[in-house]
């Protein structure tokens, strides 16, 4: 904390002591807009530099939430996500409470494997042990989400994924006041109210929203209520000096029906075998940042937040093919109090005459605690989130992490058309374990139980290297190339979970490796923009699950360890076009916007002499990815049709077909098709659609442990309207 004080409050310092150098010239700085192209596509890229990040020579990708035709009240991430190539995306929360994504065969959960960040800083539960992300913003508050693939490790954190990042809206530039409400209806007794202010007076600008959705489920035990609200205040104390504050909040309470085995979502994937299970988050996350400029040419911004959250799930963790045996229930209980500043330095030079490069300096600290505890809670059904006991009958510890960063990149422009980025990022990572874990003093009841203390201490320090180059020969057309190193901490999770489906190697260890991409990218005459890259992967030291056998042969389970190496090869693409633009040569008042997305993936286990995974699939990488999609309009009305096909992939490292408790199995091919429609009248816009229009049965994810074990069934068809009135 006092290294954490100390970052913070000299960067404060740096910022406002350059108060004095201020001219009194009253103008506002506006931020940089994240568009490439026609403001009708949804698509897009960033540009070479943002604000005081670097992207030149990476593989990026935007979506621009105001030209999304999508449902936006359930975050429905098949529609959102649609033109983002290579995510594999878990659906099993009907009403988007949590995302599931994953890309280049990374496992999608939670979006563990990115760097998940809101308007630039963390929001995941510990960005050390336990990068998930229970909270997501509302897509309807959302300005766009930005996507750096492997490279953003440099910049943002280690992560063999990248980077997410949600920008949220700010108040409008040019109004000191603008009301928005949309109110949802739907399919399964959903409902959605969202409202938002926003604005600018004088200097100030402001931004909030206020959401609360809740639905039933279609399926037996998965009501859910949440609340979220989030406030943006920024103010220009000068010219050149900026002040932001940000407050996040976040709360829901949901039943879980449970997973399913294979003859019971065969059978009917409606049912449900549990009714005693239940998760509950809550959020807290505040930022404050302040952005200075010395001149065009230099700039600086310090980053700083806190998050105080927390999650419990409460009930039957046993094997799904057996029936609720009743009695007590296990009862996990997290709390997350994280401190994180991030200061980042940017100048832009001339190194070759009529030439601008760039350097990007900058440094992150950040502080994190999470108290974990797991044991017995009582036998009822209710949402009773108490221990019984002084003793947890599971484990209770404490896990802190120090992370200590400073990272470096530079633009050389070398022409006006050839640039080269390397770059550099020291970490230093310290993680601790301290408390205990429970055993039976006695087999027999009544149980007593004995508490086994164990502190363990893991710090380690690198380097990370990473070099990407620009090439465009032609207006339009850019060829890019990147290579950078990614390594990701072992998770809390692994450490110490009592879970009767899962077990952890006790020398589970860090992974490391690398990402190579290259590919090209550019728009023709503005109606047509596509993006087309070949990557490959390398994971050494690969944690993933192979089901194993009991020593006296009474049950197989799921064992968790560093399996082997892996490396993933693939193809990803995005082209969409408008051709009545096209034809019409910009003179149509239509549009008919097309867009094809296209992934195909080899990820391999290599570098192992275990024939059970020697050469298999790595497990949730489907080798075909592909989605389409036409949206048909004007700025009155809006109709889309798409549709998405997900190949067979499957859940551990052995490649199994089927297992008898659902837990590791294979997940088959699907395909899913979404319409979507909007008509604006004035103030007014009516949107409506249909997800799963052919009501197909299907699902993602097969679950170890919450909200599971076992198969959990997506969505079936459904109908969802929406209403929006804008002041």
């Amino acid at each position: 904390m006092k290294l954490f004080y100390a970052f913070f409050f000299g960067g404060l310092l740096i910022c406002t002591s350059l108060l004095a150098q201020q001219d009194t010239v009253k103008t506002r700085q506006l931020d940089s807009v994240t568009v490439t192209g026609s403001s009708q596509r949804a698509a897009g890229k960033l540009r070479q530099v943002e604000g005081t990040s670097i992207y030149a020579g990476k593989k990026t990708e935007v979506i621009n939430m105001a030209n999304i035709n999508a449902n936006l009240a359930t975050n429905n991430a098949r529609q959102v996500y649609a033109r983002i190539a290579g995510l594999n995306i878990w659906e099993y929360d009907g009403g988007g409470i949590q995302l599931g994504i994953g890309g280049r065969g990374l496992n999608p959960s939670r979006v563990s494997n990115f760097n998940t960040r809101q308007n630039g800083y963390d929001i995941s539960a510990d960005a050390l042990g336990y990068p998930e992300s229970y909270y997501t913003p509302p897509n309807e508050a959302l300005d766009r989400i930005e996507i750096v693939r492997g490279a953003a490790s440099l910049q943002y954190g280690t992560q063999f994924g990248g980077l997410v990042n949600f920008q949220l809206k700010k108040g409008a530039p040019d109004k000191p006041f603008e009301f928005v409400t949309r109110q949802t209806g739907g399919s399964f007794g959903f409902f959605n109210s969202f409202n938002s202010i926003g604005g600018t007076t004088g200097k100030l600008n402001y931004y909030a929203y206020l959401q609360y959705k809740r639905a039933d489920g279609w399926r037996p035990n998965s009501h859910f209520d949440q609340q979220n609200a989030y406030v943006h205040l920024d103010y220009a104390l000068t010219s050149k000096l900026k002040l932001t504050g940000e407050y996040t909040f976040m709360h829901y309470l949901a039943q879980q029906p449970g997973g399913l085995t294979d003859v019971d979502f065969n059978k009917d994937p409606s049912i449900s075998v549990r009714d005693r299970n239940w998760f509950k988050v809550n959020w807290n996350l505040i930022s404050l940042s302040l952005d200075y400029s010395f001149d065009e040419q230099t700039r600086l911004n310090l980053r700083t937040y806190t998050l105080q959250a927390g999650r419990e799930a409460l009930g039957i963790l046993n094997y799904i093919d057996r029936v609720d045996p009743g009695g007590k229930r296990d009862l996990l209980i997290d709390q997350y109090h994280n401190y994180g500043a991030e200061l980042r330095f940017l100048h832009n030079y001339k190194l070759i005459k009529g030439q601008t490069s760039t350097f990007l300096a900058g440094a992150r600290i950040y502080k994190g605690l999470t108290l974990r505890s797991q044991g017995d809670a009582d036998a009822g059904s209710g949402a009773t989130f108490d221990f019984l006991g002084d003793t947890r009958t599971g484990s209770d510890y404490r896990f802190p992490g120090t992370n200590l960063a400073l990272f470096t990149e530079n633009i050389f422009q070398l022409t006006d058309k050839w640039s080269i980025t390397p770059g550099a990022r020291f970490e230093y990572i310290s993680t601790k374990a301290d408390g205990y874990y429970a055993t039976k003093a006695s087999p027999y009841p009544p149980y007593s139980y004995l508490r086994n203390y164990e502190q363990k201490q893991n710090n380690r320090s690198f380097i990370l290297f990473g070099i990407g180059t620009s090439y465009k020969p032609v207006e339009g057309i850019e060829f890019y190339a990147n290579i950078s190193q990614n390594y990701r901490s072992i998770n809390f999770n692994d450490l110490r979970v009592l879970n009767q489906n899962a077990r952890v190697d006790s020398l589970l260890k860090d992974e490391t490796g690398y990402t190579v991409d290259a590919g090209i990218r550019g728009k023709l005459r503005d109606w047509l923009y596509y993006d087309l890259t070949v990557f490959y992967l390398k994971y050494n030291d690969r944690i993933g699950s192979i089901n194993v056998t009991s020593p006296d042969s009474l049950e197989t389970y799921r064992y968790r360890r560093n399996i082997a190496d892996s490396r993933n090869l693939g193809f990803e693409g995005l082209i969409e076009a408008d051709i009545l633009k096209a034809v019409s040569k910009g003179a149509s008042r239509y549009k008919l916007a097309v867009y094809t997305n296209l992934a195909l993936i080899d990820a391999r286990y290599i570098n192992t002499q275990e024939t059970a995974i020697k050469n298999k699939l790595v497990e949730f990488v489907p080798p075909v990815l592909f989605r389409t999609g036409v949206s048909f309009g004007n700025k009155r009305f809006d109709i889309t049709l798409q549709y998405s096909y997900i190949a067979k992939q499957y859940s551990d490292a052995t490649n199994a077909e089927f297992t008898p408790r659902a837990v590791d199995g294979a997940v088959p091919a699907y395909q899913v098709m979404d319409l979507s429609a909007s008509y604006n009248w004035k103030r007014f816009t009516l949107f409506g659609s249909i997800n799963n229009l052919t009501n197909a049965k299907y699902f993602t994810r097969r679950a170890d442990g919450y909200p599971g074990p076992g198969i959990l069934p997506s969505d079936p068809r459904g109908y969802y309207f929406t209403l929006m009135y804008k002041l």
